[in-house]
């Protein structure tokens, strides 16, 4: 492992092997006369003889509360979670689309918390675009994931999305971050950026290393943090970068040549890695190249080398003879862009170890958000070392809480980070990695950047601050974030003042159980919530001593986690959409009234949902003194119990 500042950094890229990274670019402008600081472009013109001015690139100075670089699944929840609370965002990505390795050119899919083991999943956004995906997503196609994700993004009034933009410099005084600048070559345009709050999202730790905040990078062997895992290859290497193939079923035997370039595979190579046959509809997460080179530097040699690897096991799957099934199979897609697993990782207030895992995380007190997937290392020669198995999966807990301080640089009062990228030992990040757990982080510091803003303070006095680091938990809570052993305790919420009544209830299970504070249940547990059979119309009653001020309702159902939305593979995927007709959960609630009563006795209608379409169902409506509040289920998706976690009631 290595850790160094940028000035280091530059100095140490023979070992390291980060080349690739730019302090300044050079744009055919007169920078100074655009607006944009000459420090960091060239005022000289590409070419001064070219007469259409239009052809030249022109600058853009953009203010805001908060930058978010870095468009993947942490970097887009963190975007819509900063501007969902309130907060001007500019979210920059490099690419044409957004999801980063679960976007349609890397398609890898998302993962985190273990729902067949514990029960529930990340809740929040992650859930909502889980859900949404399962609905609108009826082709199982990866672009329709990437479209969901832009329009997600570019529905939120606060966010500013700049596609194929990538960041190239920042300007820092002190301990503050005070601007970033960025270039699009597709629209010949330079933006300079403003921001109070900074957030690295892009998974390299662009935005960090160009501000000179320390990272870390590799594994660091079990001397450093006394972890029993951590020796599980050698010092300084990382895990790999794969391409992935989908594959097509024809009307009639196709066949497949391979280029002459591509690697000949032999029954040694599929040792530990054998393609099923059952499946050949996407894969191979284990074609796995570059841990023991330079995932950034050599790029272009893995994408080389990966791709003599994916054809050639696909020339094997069609032509040695022994997958008969594959006979009526074409190649629908290979991947051209190495989908990156490790490089480096920014030092944060403090760093999480495989320890921290195994207590499940409940020492911290600045828990945001919560992992699962287990402590999963990759050899580093990847699909290279066919005598080893291509992972060792340690599961010491199913779910684990992540702090707050992990997410903080330490050197920057105003930078963030979410995603592979964040304060980890390489042990730790072995189960961080995946990108449910990004998507989640990147929620709990795009909230953070907005609180922030709101409360007029830096990141470090948040992260230093008890009340606004409780502040910031009720937040996340209220918005559907998964906190292990946190409750509500918001004093917005009037409903656990109630008296709360039911129509009807299942065996073990009681209408205050919406109140519990925790909105999640272990495999088979109603200890959190409300169930009654749908064909009673259940209701469910809070009522007050007084009059209380009411203008919303927020409901959170059952979705039935232990069904992938985003799944492993295609059949996974046909096979809960057998169980999800429509694509929606059969557990989550479809149709609901709520129903006041004003002072006088009277009932008011306050809202008529149909057709609900996420596990939490935000209702507003004008304000309204009440004495009593009705909420009246008429349907789900097809289950025949309507399950609620959790109901709250707010002024």
């Amino acid at each position: 492992m290595a850790n160094l500042s940028r000035r280091e950094f530059f100095t140490k890229t023979a070992t390291l092997g980060a080349l690739g990274y730019s302090m300044a670019i050079y744009a055919p402008i007169e920078a100074e006369a655009k607006g944009v600081s000459s420090k960091y472009y060239s005022s000289k013109k590409i070419n001064s003889g070219v007469k259409n001015e239009s052809a030249l690139y022109s600058s853009k100075i953009i203010k805001c509360d908060v930058l978010v670089a870095g468009g993947g699944l942490a970097g887009v929840c963190a975007a819509i979670s900063a501007a969902r609370n309130g907060a001007k965002v500019v979210l920059v990505q490099n690419r044409s689309r957004l999801g980063g390795n679960s976007s349609s050119e890397i398609r890898m899919h998302p993962l985190g918390v273990f729902p067949e083991k514990t029960g529930w999943r990340e809740g929040g956004i992650m859930e909502e675009l889980r859900i949404e995906n399962s609905i609108r997503n009826v082709g199982n196609s990866w672009e329709q994931w990437d479209l969901l994700l832009y329009d997600k993004c570019v529905s939120e009034p606060n966010i500013t999305l700049l596609l194929d933009t990538t960041l190239c410099a920042t300007e820092v005084s002190g301990k503050l971050v005070k601007k970033a600048f960025a270039r699009c070559d597709l629209s010949r345009t330079l933006y300079e950026i403003i921001a109070k709050t900074f957030i690295d999202c892009t998974g390299d730790c662009s935005l960090a290393m160009e501000s000179g905040a320390e990272v870390m990078s590799g594994r660091e062997g079990s001397k450093k943090y006394g972890e029993s895992l951590a020796d599980f290859d050698k010092i300084g290497t990382h895990q790999g970068s794969s391409i992935m193939l989908t594959t097509k079923v024809c009307d009639r035997p196709v066949a497949f040549k391979a280029p002459a370039w591509v690697r000949k595979m032999s029954e040694k190579d599929f040792k530990f890695r054998r393609p099923r046959g059952k499946n050949l509809d996407y894969g191979f997460w284990w074609i796995e190249l570059g841990g023991d080179a330079d995932a950034i530097a050599d790029n272009e040699k893995l994408r080389f080398e990966l791709l003599r690897v994916v054809l050639g096991v696909w020339d094997y799957i069609k032509n040695s003879g022994k997958y008969p099934e594959a006979d009526n199979r074409a190649l629908d897609f290979v991947g051209m862009l190495p989908g990156r697993r490790d490089t480096f990782r920014i030092v944060g207030r403090s760093i999480l170890t495989q320890h921290d895992i195994e207590k499940c995380g409940s020492h911290f007190t600045d828990a945001v958000c919560v992992g699962g997937w287990s402590l999963d290392d990759h050899p580093a020669e990847g699909f290279n070392a066919s005598d080893r198995h291509p992972c060792q999966q340690i599961r010491k807990t199913f779910a684990y809480n992540i702090p707050f301080s992990i997410l903080c640089s330490k050197d920057f009062d105003n930078l963030m980070m979410a995603g592979r990228n964040v304060s980890c030992s390489h042990v730790a990040f072995t189960s961080t990695r995946v990108m449910a757990t990004c998507a989640v982080m990147g929620q709990a510091v795009g909230t953070a950047s907005a609180l922030g803003i709101s409360e007029g303070k830096t990141i470090a006095e948040i992260s230093q601050d008890k009340d606004l680091i409780t502040k910031l938990q009720q937040i996340l809570l209220r918005d559907d974030q998964t906190i292990l052993g946190l409750k509500n305790t918001d004093l917005r919420d009037i409903a656990p003042r109630a008296k709360i009544s039911a129509s009807a209830s299942s065996a073990n299970s009681h209408p205050t159980n919406v109140v519990s504070g925790i909105d999640f249940d272990s495999a088979k547990s109603l200890t959190n919530s409300w169930q009654a059979k749908i064909s009673t119309k259940p209701e469910i009653k809070f009522e007050w001593d007084l009059p209380q001020k009411v203008s919303q309702v927020r409901i959170k159902s059952f979705t039935g986690a232990f069904r992938l939305s985003m799944s492993e593979e295609t059949y996974v995927v046909a096979q809960m959409k057998r169980n999800m007709p429509n694509g929606m959960p059969p557990e989550m609630i479809c149709d609901f009234d709520i129903v006041g009563v004003i002072p006088s006795g009277e009932d008011k209608l306050l809202a008529s949902v149909r057709g609900n379409v996420g596990r939490l169902c935000v209702c507003k409506f004008s304000q309204e003194l009440l004495k009593e509040v009705r909420i009246k289920f008429l349907s789900t998706y097809g289950s025949d119990f309507v399950q609620i976690q959790e109901i709250r009631i707010e002024a």
